[in-house]
C-alpha cells in the first residue's frame, strides 16, 4: 500500500497534498479551454458551459453573464437583460426573477456569488445585490467610481462589519470598497490589479499586479501579508483561495500554489485546468483528472509525518507491531500510556481527513487497539466517525460523483447531503443512509413518487397502484405533495386518487380547491371535523359560487349550515336572511325581523317590522308559529299603548316589556291606567299582585299599601306584603299583615312580631298556644324591663298553681 505521505509537498513549514478523487473526467476531444466551470460548494455539482463569458455566451433564453452556484446546490444564470435563473433541484426545475434597477436597459457584464447570493455589474459600472434566492430582493450597492474596472471580488454579508455584502473593485491603481452606502478608496499605489480573490472566512485577499506579483493582505487593507512573484509573462486566467492560507494560480496548464510567507509549490498539466475554489481546499479540474488540492490537516500531519514522535504515530505503529505479533506494541503502549486517550482522538480525527480506506482501517484499528488497553473510555466518538466515514466513501464512490472532505461533510450537514442525493435521484443510497444515520426517510419517498408521476407513461391507475403500495406502509409521507405534482402534470385523476390516501384533511382541502373538486373539499371538511377548516372552504365557495348554487351545497350538509348560520348571525344579516329564505325556515326569518324591530329608532318603523314578522308567519300551521304570530300580535297594541303613554305622561314608555311598563306606571301614580292595562292584556292577578306590590314598595306609596290590607284575601297571600313592607323599613305597617297571614302558625306569626320589635305581640300570640319555652326566649331576647315583666307575667298565667 502507498504511504499516505506519497502525495505531500512542503510549502515553507507546512505540508500540501493533492488528492486524486476520479479520472477520466472529461472525453479526450473535450476542449476545456473553450469552457466556463461553475461548481458547488461541498465537493457539488458541476455546471460546464460553452465559450468564455466575456465572449457573451449565447442561450435560448439570452446572453449568459453569469454562472453560480449557492451552498444548497442551486444553479443561478444571469442573462445580459438581468433575468435570473434558480435551478432548485438538478432536474431541469427551476424559479425566476429579474434584477430591474436599469440592468435590462444597461446590461449585466459579470456576476461573483456567495453561498446565499450574488452581485451582479452592469455595463455602466453598477453593482446590484441579491441577499437571498429564497425571497430576491435586488437592489442597488451605493454608485463605483468613474474608470476602469480591471477585476473585482466580493466579501459575503457574513464576514462584514455592516452585515451586507461588499464588493472589491479594482479600479485604476486602486482598491475601492462599494457597500449598501459608500464606495472608498482603499489608497493603493500598486495597480492596476488584474485579479481580487477573499478567502473562505473573509479575513485575507489576494491582489494580482499587473508585473506579475501576488499579495495576500487582510480584509481591512491594513496589513500586507506576504508577497510571491510569479515571474510570468502573462496573467493567469484565475485566482482562488485554497481554503485559508495559500493561493492558487492557474494558466493554461501550469498552477502554482503560493504559501505563507511567499513560499510556492507549482504543477504542471497535459491540458487546460480549471480551479473549482472550496472551504477547505480547491479542485483541479482537467480532460484527465479531478484533483483535490489542500493543506494537509494538523492531525494527519502529526500521525504520519516522517520522525513524528506524537502520540497517535506511535500507537499506529503499535497496531503495525501487532499485526506482526512483535513485542514492541507492548512497549510502544507503554512509551504513551500516559497519553493514551488523546492518542486514541487524533487517530479518530486523522481517519475523517483520509481518502484512502486502506489508512482509515488502520487508523480506526489504532484508536481500537489503544481502546482495549484503557479502562475507562468514552467510545461514541469513534462509533461516530465509524458511521460517517462509512457515508463519506458511500458517496465518494465515482458513480455517486460526491467527493467530500471531512471538513465539507460537517458543513454541509448529513441532512443535507441526503437531499444532495434525492436531486440526483439516488434512492436507494439515500434511503440507506437516511436508515443508517437514524433519519427520517419520508421526504426521499415523496420525491421518488414525485417524479413517478411526473416522468411515468403509464396509466394513471397503474401509477397510482405503484406509489400506494410502496409508500402506503411508510409513516410520515404526505400524499398531498405527490397528489399536487400529478395535477401540475394534468392528471387531475390521479391526483385525486392520491389524495384519497392523504390522512390529513387540512393537507387534502387546499389542493382539492385548487383542482375545483369543490363539493369533495367541503365533504373532506366536514369528515375532519376541523371547523377552521370547513370555515375555510366555505369562504372559499361563497366567494366563488352564485348564492343560489352555495345554499344548495348547504342542505344537504347540516354542519355546514350550522356553521355558516351561526357566522352570519354575528357578521352577516342579509346573508342569513337568505339562508333562511332559500331553507324556507319560517320562524327564523321572523325572529330576525322581530331582532330588526327592536333595532328601528321609531315607532312607526318598529311596527313595520313587527307587521313584517306576523305576516311572514301567515301561512303557517306550525304551533310554535302559532304561538308567535300571538305575540306578535301582542308586542304591535303594547308598542301602540306605550306610544300612547310616552305622549301623555311624557315619560319613556317604548321598548318596556308588558311588566315594566305596568311597574312603571303604578311606581308614579296611575294605578287605573295600570289596571285598564292588566284587563286589556289579561295579565293574570297573581302576576298584577306581585308587579303591584314592588311597585308601591319602591314608590313607598304606605297609604295605598294600607289600603290594600283591607281587602279580605290578596292573589299572593299576604306574607309577601310583610316581608316587601318590613324590607323597605316600615315595621309599623309590616305589623297590620302580620294578622293576616293566618295559614301560618303562631309560632311563625310570633317571629313575624318578633321582626317589627312587638315583643309583647309576640308573647300573645305564643299564650294563645301556651308555648311556655317560647315566651321563656322571648324574654331572654327582651331588652325593654317593661316587657320583661309583662313576659313574665304571661309565662305565671300559663303555669299551674300550687
Amino acid at each position: 500500500m502507498a504511504s499516505p505521505t506519497a502525495d505531500w509537498e512542503r510549502v515553507g513549514d507546512r505540508f500540501y497534498r493533492k488528492v486524486k478523487l476520479y479520472d477520466a473526467v472529461f472525453d479526450q476531444d473535450l476542449e476545456l479551454e473553450n469552457y466556463v466551470i461553475a461548481g458547488a460548494p461541498y465537493g457539488g455539482a458541476i455546471a460546464v458551459l460553452a465559450n468564455s463569458l466575456g465572449e457573451s455566451t449565447q442561450w435560448d433564453k439570452g446572453s449568459i453573464r453569469g454562472l453560480g452556484w449557492s451552498e444548497d446546490e442551486k444553479l443561478l444564470i444571469v442573462t445580459k437583460d438581468g433575468s435570473v435563473r434558480c435551478y432548485y433541484d438538478l432536474q431541469g426545475d427551476f424559479t425566476q426573477f429579474s434584477l430591474g434597477n436599469g440592468a435590462e436597459e444597461y446590461g449585466v457584464t459579470s456576476c461573483r456569488f456567495w453561498s446565499t447570493g450574488f452581485v451582479a455589474m452592469l455595463s455602466n459600472n453598477h453593482l446590484i445585490a441579491v441577499s437571498h434566492y429564497f425571497e430576491p430582493r435586488p437592489k442597488l450597492l451605493a454608485i463605483p467610481p468613474e474608470g476602469t474596472i480591471h477585476s473585482w471580488s466580493i466579501i459575503p454579508p457574513t464576514y462584514t462589519l455592516s452585515r451586507s455584502v461588499e464588493v472589491l473593485l479594482a479600479v485604476d491603481k486602486t482598491i475601492y470598497v462599494v457597500d449598501t452606502s459608500d464606495a472608498e478608496d482603499r489608497i493603493l499605489q500598486d495597480g492596476p490589479f488584474k485579479h481580487v480573490s477573499v478567502s473562505p472566512n473573509g479575513r485575507f485577499v489576494t491582489l494580482y499586479t499587473e508585473d506579475g506579483k501576488v499579495w495576500v493582505i487582510s480584509s481591512d487593507f491594513q496589513k500586507k501579508l506576504s508577497e510571491y512573484d510569479s515571474k510570468a509573462k502573462t496573467v493567469p486566467k484565475d485566482v482562488q483561495w485554497c481554503g485559508n492560507n495559500s493561493v492558487v494560480l492557474a494558466w493554461e496548464d501550469e498552477v502554482h500554489m503560493v504559501g505563507p510567507n511567499g513560499a510556492a509549490l507549482k504543477y504542471y498539466y497535459d491540458g487546460w485546468v480549471h480551479l473549482l475554489a472550496d472551504i477547505d481546499g480547491v479542485r483541479l479540474i482537467t480532460n484527465d483528472v479531478c484533483e483535490f488540492l489542500q493543506k494537509v490537516p494538523e492531525d494527519t500531519e502529526e500521525v504520519f509525518k516522517l520522525g513524528s514522535t506524537a502520540p497517535a504515530s506511535v500507537l499506529l505503529d503499535a497496531v503495525d507491531q501487532l499485526e506482526k505479533k512483535s513485542p514492541k506494541a507492548d512497549d510502544n503502549i507503554k512509551l504513551i500510556r500516559s497519553n493514551l486517550d488523546e492518542a486514541i482522538d487524533m487517530c479518530i480525527r486523522a481517519a475523517g481527513h483520509e481518502y484512502s480506506s486502506h489508512w482509515q482501517k488502520q487508523l480506526l484499528k489504532a484508536a481500537s487497539f489503544g481502546k482495549s488497553v484503557l479502562d475507562l473510555y468514552n467510545s461514541d466518538e469513534f462509533v461516530n466517525m465509524c458511521e460517517t466515514l462509512r457515508v463519506i466513501n458511500a458517496v465518494r464512490d465515482y458513480r455517486i460523483g460526491l467527493p467530500l472532505s471531512y471538513d465539507q461533510y460537517l458543513r454541509l450537514t448529513p441532512a443535507n447531503l441526503i437531499q444532495r442525493l434525492i436531486n440526483r435521484q439516488e434512492y436507494l443510497l439515500a434511503i440507506r443512509v437516511s436508515e443508517y444515520l437514524r433519519l427520517p426517510t419520508d421526504k426521499i419517498y415523496v420525491h421518488w413518487a414525485t417524479q413517478k408521476v411526473r416522468t411515468s407513461t403509464a396509466d394513471e391507475d397503474t401509477i397510482c397502484a405503484a406509489v400506494v403500495g410502496k409508500l402506503a406502509s411508510k409513516r410520515g409521507v404526505s400524499f398531498d405533495t405527490i397528489a399536487r405534482a400529478a395535477y401540475d402534470e394534468g392528471r387531475a385523476h390521479l391526483a385525486t386518487q392520491l389524495l384519497n390516501h392523504e390522512p390529513r384533511a387540512g393537507k387534502q382541502v387546499p389542493l382539492l380547491l385548487s383542482m375545483e373538486e369543490d363539493t369533495l373539499a367541503l365533504d373532506k371538511a366536514i369528515e375532519s371535523g376541523d371547523t377552521d377548516l370547513i370555515f375555510f372552504v366555505l369562504l372559499h365557495l361563497k366567494s366563488k359560487l352564485p348564492l343560489a348554487s352555495f345554499f344548495r351545497l348547504l342542505s344537504t350538509r347540516p354542519l355546514a349550515s350550522a356553521l355558516v348560520e351561526s357566522s352570519a348571525a354575528a357578521n352577516d344579516t342579509p346573508l342569513l336572511k337568505d339562508l333562511y329564505y332559500q331553507d324556507d325556515r319560517l320562524l327564523p326569518s321572523s325572529n330576525l325581523l322581530l331582532s330588526a324591530a327592536l333595532a328601528q329608532s321609531t315607532v312607526p318603523q318598529k311596527l313595520d317590522k313587527l307587521k313584517l314578522a306576523a305576516k311572514t308567519l301567515a301561512d303557517s300551521k306550525d304551533p310554535a308559529a302559532l304561538f308567535h304570530q300571538r305575540a306578535l300580535a301582542d308586542a304591535q297594541s303594547l308598542l301602540r299603548v306605550q306610544d300612547a303613554l310616552s305622549r301623555d305622561l311624557d315619560a319613556a314608555y317604548v321598548g318596556l316589556s308588558l311588566n315594566a311598563t305596568l311597574h312603571t306606571l303604578i311606581r308614579t301614580g296611575y294605578s287605573k291606567r295600570a289596571l285598564k292595562i292588566q284587563a286589556d292584556f289579561h295579565l293574570q292577578e297573581k302576576s298584577f299582585a306581585w308587579i303591584r306590590l314592588r311597585a308601591l314598595v319602591a314608590a313607598r306609596n304606605w297609604g295605598e299599601l294600607e289600603e290594600l290590607s283591607k281587602a279580605r284575601k290578596s292573589a299572593v297571600g299576604w306574607e309577601p306584603y310583610f316581608n316587601a313592607v318590613l324590607g323597605a323599613g316600615n315595621t309599623k305597617l309590616a305589623g297590620v299583615f302580620v294578622g293576616k297571614c293566618a295559614g301560618l302558625t303562631p309560632q311563625e306569626r310570633s317571629e313575624m312580631w318578633v321582626k317589627c320589635g312587638m315583643v309583647g305581640k309576640a308573647g300573645e300570640e305564643l299564650v294563645k298556644v301556651k308555648d311556655v319555652e317560647g315566651l321563656e326566649r322571648l324574654k331572654e331576647k327582651a331588652g325593654d324591663r317593661g316587657v320583661v315583666l309583662e313576659l313574665e307575667r304571661l309565662i305565671k298565667t300559663l303555669k299551674p298553681k300550687r
